[in-house]
């Protein structure tokens, strides 16, 4: 027979299946914390974002890519007037 925490038939090695759960459990919501505040803190892209096609449009004019006849002609494109 046994006494206390060690008569069961599986043996006294419960302890260490917690610790290794305890360990996986942590790493996982370490991680999951790591990518939530990388995507949440990424500046929006899309309309009205930072990159935005008129927002590149006026980069590259104001860097002298683009000729002025361009830039009206390409702007009035994205405004969706012909």
């Amino acid at each position: 027979m046994g006494n206390g925490w060690h008569n069961d038939a599986m043996g006294s090695g419960w302890w260490v299946l917690m610790v290794v759960g305890m360990l996986v459990f942590l790493t996982v919501f370490v991680i999951g914390a790591v990518v939530l505040v990388r995507h949440s803190s990424q500046p929006p892209s899309g309309p009205g974002g930072s990159n935005s096609g008129i927002d590149i449009l006026q980069q590259r004019f104001a860097r002298g890519e683009i000729s002025e006849e361009e830039y009206t002609r390409t702007l009035a494109l994205l405004r969706g007037q012909s």
